[in-house]
């Protein structure tokens, strides 16, 4: 059976359909990444944790996305405690990632919500907020 030449499609910018290209701006605010998010820690985990923490993290991250780092930084509502951690008055030396000195100028810290569901540590590098861990039982900080 003899091969049957198939010609090239062209596919030119300015089809037919008329359909354009659509042209995303940057996201205005904070982004947030798990790229070094520690889900095995001893102690910052929240597998057993139900759903509601889970609902009440996404909907944080959700609100904060709105902000840009500086709004974030600023804020000084009693639910959001957003600050810088000082490892000298915590229970850990660090986050314990590679090159750490280099990649973290700032650790910070923000609950989500006043008084339930912990806190979420991390840092910023520009606009995105690179989540290390979440402590729904506040153990970053021992009891004082």
């Amino acid at each position: 059976m003899p091969k049957k030449k198939i010609n090239k499609t062209d596919v030119t910018k300015d089809s037919a359909s008329r359909i354009k290209s659509t042209k995303l701006n940057p996201p205005q605010g904070i982004s947030f990444s798990f790229k070094y998010y520690q889900e095995n820690h001893p102690k910052f985990s929240c597998a057993a944790k139900e759903i509601v923490y889970c609902l009440t993290l996404l909907e944080r991250l959700k609100n904060l996305s709105s902000l840009t780092p500086q709004e974030l930084l600023i804020n000084r509502s009693s639910s959001l405690r957003c600050h810088p951690i000082r490892w000298e008055e915590t229970s850990e030396n660090g986050f314990g990632l590679p090159n750490e000195e280099q990649l973290v100028d700032t650790p910070y810290q923000f609950s989500l919500s006043s008084n339930e569901y912990g806190r979420v540590h991390g840092f910023f590098i520009g606009e995105v907020f690179y989540i290390v861990w979440l402590d729904p039982d506040h153990l970053l900080y021992p009891a004082k």
